[in-house]
């Protein structure tokens, strides 16, 4: 059992944080960051509007459209001003209208929680909107953006003016409740680098009773907020309601089972709890995940300004990535983070290959650009960088067949040759040869 560091945070410290301000960002690449709205959820005296972004909302007005379809078949209605503001499309005037709508949604507190803000365009005709809508807030009104990637601008002038918090950068316990529990609880680890296994106290589970409990056991895992329309669309997307209920629960309960067998104590040790629409993780249980501390160490290293606790934190990151995510499974939403995944590993050797190079480290950067090639095979500005370490090392023909590997990737994926400037790089190395 690895050793971890321990940081409370408590409802109360989060309320404190995010009180009197208007807008409450929730940092990306971490693991949790969704869980924050099981903290709006439980909090008496509020009322919340959740919306999840689609691909399909690619312009502020069909974004503004989907939000009115979603929420004007609520009690009372919703958006009588948003729907005369999209009329016409004028940016500031659906700004307006929206920040009106939710002013009179509710008397006390209202929370507009938008979840994978990122799938919208971020453009100026956005910026302004946001500006706007922050500019005509009512004061018991909060928006809340939970997304995969966050900008400087224009947030960062946001938060300069006091208008907005960020949260979620914290150095976070793994169980889900953010405290330290007087009565020792049973440990869970998962361990999804790789084909994938778990142990409870210790021992391991090697019989799942099937592949569907195992599959759905890592989602729960991987997916720490989840709708029941969320999993019903990933596992059971052709069953009608009533079957795909019935299925889910008897998978549900064999999880339980599995768990069960391993803890020598009675009680029922459920891996979810359900509350207010949302599976959220149990309380009965404590989580050590891989995948949480690789992307916990990456999300710290981008945080930190001491270039030593960088390199620490990234060859963390990089230990952890024993091997591709869930690897010889081919679940679609499997598939997705596994390249996310392999991405943001590909990253933090970059990172360091970086930073060794600055440090005149030529081997060590060469080695671990390679590695990094094997995982983003696209990234043109790092076959340069291989390049030029051949280069400096004196091994001209293997720059040279790094190029010709390039080539060949770049036709065979994409039927584009390489940049200007690469090609500009691949004659500097011709005439070493020559």
């Amino acid at each position: 059992m690895l050793v971890r560091e321990i940081t409370t945070i408590s409802l109360e410290s989060f309320r404190e944080r995010s009180r009197g301000k208007k807008l409450v960002l929730l940092y990306p690449w971490t693991n949790y960051r969704n869980v924050f709205l099981t903290y709006y959820l439980r909090s008496q005296g509020r009322d919340i509007l959740y919306f999840r972004a689609s691909s399909e909302q690619t312009t502020l007005m069909s974004w503004l459209q989907g939000v009115y379809d979603e929420f004007s078949p609520l009690p009372g209605g919703f958006g009588k001003q948003l729907q005369k503001a999209l009329v016409n499309g004028e940016t500031k005037q659906m700004a307006k209208a929206l920040a009106a709508d939710l002013g009179k949604h509710h008397k006390e507190t209202v929370v507009f929680y938008i979840d994978e803000f990122d799938r919208i365009p971020f453009d100026e005709t956005m910026a302004t909107f946001m500006r706007e809508l922050l500019a005509n807030l009512a004061d018991h009104v909060q928006i809340a953006l939970s997304s995969r990637l966050l900008t400087h601008q224009p947030w960062y002038d946001f938060v300069l003016r006091g208008d907005a918090v960020v949260m979620g950068t914290e150095r976070r316990r793994d169980d889900l409740m953010f405290r330290v529990e007087d009565r020792v609880k049973p440990q869970l680890e998962v361990y999804s680098f790789g084909r994938g296994y778990v142990l409870v106290n210790g021992e391991p589970i090697t019989n799942w009773d099937g592949a569907l409990p195992r599959n759905l056991f890592f989602y729960f895992i991987d997916n720490p907020l989840l709708t029941r329309d969320q999993i019903f669309e990933t596992f059971w997307p052709d069953l009608p309601i009533k079957e795909a209920t019935n299925v889910f629960h008897v998978t549900k309960r064999k999880i339980s089972e599995r768990i069960g067998i391993k803890i020598q104590e009675p009680g029922s040790y459920e891996l979810t709890q359900y509350g207010s629409g949302f599976y959220t993780p149990s309380d009965k249980l404590v989580r050590h995940y891989d995948v949480m501390d690789f992307e916990t160490a990456v999300e710290r290293a981008l945080l930190t300004m001491d270039e030593r606790e960088e390199v620490l934190l990234l060859s963390r990151a990089i230990d952890l990535y024993k091997a591709p995510f869930l690897q010889g499974l081919e679940m679609k939403w499997m598939v997705s983070r596994r390249e996310r995944l392999r991405s943001l590993y590909g990253q933090a050797l970059i990172s360091v290959g970086r930073i060794a190079k600055k440090r005149n480290e030529s081997e060590k950067a060469l080695g671990l650009f390679t590695r990094a090639l094997r995982e983003t095979p696209d990234r043109e500005d790092i076959h340069r960088e291989v390049m030029t370490l051949y280069m400096s090392l004196g091994m001209v023909e293997d720059a040279r067949d790094q190029y010709r590997r390039l080539e060949k990737h770049l036709k065979e994926t994409l039927n584009v040759e390489p940049s200007r400037e690469t090609r500009e790089l691949f004659q500097l190395v011709m005439e070493r040869i020559r």
